[in-house]
């Protein structure tokens, strides 16, 4: 299996990470689910369970909610495929961690520095990489402060990641269309 970037790019419920799902279970071979959700209520408690329980018994799940590039090559060992769902949550853990009075720079540096690991980590391990992350660049602009820090720094992030990626697909309704 050759080594190879593919970013999956879309909306809330797009089919992204059904996607990546799916197509780790067809070709993926020994999978790394790296997931970076937090559970900081009991309905994000509900949704995390439930990915758990939905994903195949014989992938390995890697918790890393933070230094996500770190955990991967740590955790790689003799997997050959990496579903990392998602780059949203990892921008907005970065996020959260920084103080409330952060700035934009140190926002988007903590956000891109995450994105940055991760590809670091995938040229160290190699195999067939998916990263799941929203595109949040099409809706309105949010009316605060740190919601469009939170949007810039993931727009970012996500070019960063596309540049660097062999595949980059746009998901609508479930849909995808190749960007790249």
């Amino acid at each position: 299996m050759d080594n190879r970037l593919t970013l999956l790019l879309g909306g809330a419920r797009s089919g992204k990470s059904t996607y990546a799902e799916q197509w780790a279970q067809q070709y993926g071979g020994k999978v790394l689910f790296v997931a970076t959700a937090q559970a900081f209520d009991d309905e994000m408690r509900e949704r995390i369970d439930a990915h758990r329980a939905s994903r195949p018994a014989h992938w390995t799940t890697l918790e890393a909610p933070q230094n996500t590039g770190d955990y991967i090559r740590a955790g790689w060992a003799d997997h050959d495929t990496a579903v990392v769902d998602c780059m949203t949550l990892l921008a907005s853990n970065a996020m959260l961690a920084l103080p409330d009075d952060a700035t934009q720079e140190a926002v988007t540096g903590a956000v891109v520095a995450e994105a940055e690991n991760l590809l670091a980590a995938f040229r160290q391990t190699g195999g067939q990489w998916l990263v799941v992350s929203n595109e949040v660049g099409m809706g309105v602009v949010p009316p605060t402060r740190m919601g469009r820090f939170y949007r810039d720094a993931l727009g970012r992030a996500n070019q960063v990641l596309a540049s660097a990626a062999d595949e980059v697909l746009l998901f609508v309704a479930g849909l995808p269309w190749q960007l790249k």
